[in-house]
């Protein structure tokens, strides 16, 4: 292995890991969206680590995410509009903050075409049972 291959192997290790980590921060936080950063991580991990793609993939709490995903089964809803909100937020942001008109058309394409790409993607309903709906409004069966 070259230098280069190392550095870019440790560059895609670091990446997929700290996209791990805000995608778990994701699933306990409402504004940031699970889904999408995990996929990041698998991208990264299967470019550069087999053994962290196969760990991603098989975590009981990862997995799932990602496994609906490659399946084709899609990404849910509310990841979906969760992630295009944060994108836009942090979109106008950077456009208050950055005075020259060509990155506002950078910006503005980024704003229109993720968001496209995103919505593209089939959408993921999770299917409940009718036991499972009455547990979760505090009914029992009997």
């Amino acid at each position: 292995m070259n230098g280069t291959d190392f550095l870019r192997r440790g560059f895609l290790i670091t990446a997929g890991t700290l996209s791990v980590g805000v995608g778990i921060v994701g699933i306990f936080v409402p504004l940031l969206p699970t889904t999408v950063f995990l996929l990041l991580a698998a991208a990264c991990y299967v470019r550069s680590s087999n053994r962290l793609y196969r760990w991603l993939l098989t975590n009981r709490v990862t997995g799932s995410y990602i496994a609906n995903y490659l399946a084709g089964k899609g990404i849910p809803a509310r990841a979906k509009a969760t992630s295009i909100c944060v994108l836009w937020i942090t979109l106008a942001v950077s456009a208050f903050m950055v005075q020259i008109w060509w990155i506002w058309i950078i910006l503005g394409a980024v704003a229109v075409g993720v968001p496209l790409f995103v919505l593209s993607l089939p959408t993921f309903e999770r299917k409940q049972s009718a036991t499972s709906r009455f547990r979760l409004r505090g009914q029992t069966r009997r």
